[in-house]
């Protein structure tokens, strides 16, 4: 077998077999194919595409690729959770101790941010004395005795898709559905949970700028779960404002603890309360919505969930009093308001920017060896369909670093869209593939 000939079967529109895509995946890993075939494989199915069945092969080539965890002695049925990413995402953090505190169990292993802000294990490092990196058996034994734990994804978990992954963003191939859905769903099908649940973003702030657009890409990533055997579940939901009101990392946690202690409504409470109860649902422990909301409520209500939250962060080595005081998070040495210029309402937010300006305030990184600063970020005081007035604050900026200061307002301002008319309510969940 040649890759040459897999480039021209491809080229031409023919469909690659199991035995040719698995020995491209293997080659390429042991450095045997060199990275220019592997480009011009890669623009080739970018233009002819894959079907379900190749790109099902495609995902298991890479899974099969390295490690794959074995979660078999944590008691009951795993549920994984993960998001396409988007501006404020917290939902991790209330998910976990949500499913956790209504019967279910988590074991997740997530991943850091290159972007806006810090992934999930960069918000969960803000809390003081939190350790994400665990052995396998303590992990287990954290989510043996509360039902969740969040931890580092192990270092040789899917080779394959670290290698492309940086392949394709320097040749512009990222944008291709068969490519992003083997490249999400080879890490959740290594990383060993039972059951996966999808939350697929759209809108400004989304890889997926359209509806359409993203709803063929959970169709795609439900298909390889299913075809791999792990029932799959995905929710198409809205990113064209940020989902929390939080944007930072230290910030995010503070909105985390707020939602899980019932003070806080919203949006990111909204999908969390979605995501955690398709979660309970696919894991055996409710038939219905109803019940699983219903239950979701109760261990809000009662301060289970937030008490779960709270083992959590003290079996992996952090401060659990940040549950009753989050002055224990690290604070920034300033708070400055960004306030509105004209009166009107909120139409529209480019998200993106606004992933940006947390950027700029140094919440996030360009790259792995930038430091994050857990402190800085802002904090929105309005919403799409808002209406505001000269004066009124749209958002606290929390800042330690003024270097980027006036450029970030500046981001801020023309990213958020005040028009006369109130405009159209954003749907927020948009569809549930199954």
């Amino acid at each position: 077998m040649r890759i040459i000939d897999l480039i021209i079967k491809k080229k031409r529109g023919g469909v690659l077999s199991k035995e040719e895509i698995d020995f491209f995946i293997s080659g390429y890993v042991s450095e045997d194919i060199p990275d220019y075939q592997v480009s011009s494989l890669l623009m080739a199915i970018y233009f002819q595409g894959m079907n379900k069945q190749e790109t099902t092969d495609l995902t298991m080539a890479m899974v099969n690729s390295g490690d794959k965890i074995d979660l078999s002695s944590i008691n009951g049925i795993k549920v994984d959770k993960h998001s396409t990413g988007g501006v404020a995402d917290t939902a991790t953090l209330i998910v976990g101790p949500l499913v956790a505190a209504a019967g279910g169990m988590v074991a997740k292993m997530s991943g850091r941010g290159l972007g806006h802000t810090g992934g999930t294990l960069d918000k969960l490092e803000s809390i003081p004395g939190l350790n994400i990196s665990q052995t396998m058996e303590r992990f287990a034994e954290i989510v043996n005795t509360c039902g969740v734990s969040v931890v580092g994804q192990t270092g040789n978990l899917v080779p394959a898709d670290k290698k492309l992954y940086a392949l394709r963003d320097v040749t512009g191939t990222v944008d291709n559905v068969s490519l992003i859905s083997g490249s999400v769903m080879s890490k959740k099908l290594a990383s060993g949970s039972d059951k996966i649940v999808l939350d697929v973003k759209t809108g400004s702030g989304a890889f997926m700028k359209d509806v359409e657009g993203a709803v063929e890409l959970a169709k795609m990533m439900v298909d390889i779960g299913t075809l791999s055997g792990k029932e799959t579940v995905a929710l198409v939901t809205d990113m064209n404002q940020p989902l929390g009101n939080a944007v930072g990392n230290a910030l995010e946690v503070i909105e985390a603890i707020e939602i899980l202690g019932g003070k806080h409504e919203g949006d990111l409470k909204t999908v969390s309360c979605a995501l955690a109860s398709k979660m309970l649902i696919l894991g055996g422990i409710f038939s219905s919505e109803a019940e699983a909301m219903a239950k979701i409520n109760e261990v809000i209500n009662n301060g289970e969930a937030l008490n779960r939250f709270g083992q959590m962060i003290e079996m992996q080595g952090g401060n659990s009093e940040v549950i009753n005081n989050t002055g224990l998070l690290a604070a920034a040495d300033s708070i400055i308001e960004v306030k509105a210029e004209k009166d009107g309402y909120i139409q529209s937010m480019n998200t993106e920017n606004m992933g940006m300006v947390a950027l700029l305030l140094g919440a996030g990184r360009t790259k792995k060896t930038d430091v994050v600063d857990p402190a800085v970020g802002y904090w929105l005081k309005k919403r799409i369909g808002d209406s505001v007035s000269k004066g009124d604050v749209l958002a606290d900026f929390y800042v330690n670093d003024k270097k980027n200061l006036e450029e970030s307002i500046s981001l801020f301002k023309n990213s958020v869209i005040i028009g006369n008319n109130q405009g159209k309510k954003i749907d927020l969940i948009y569809d549930t593939i199954s």
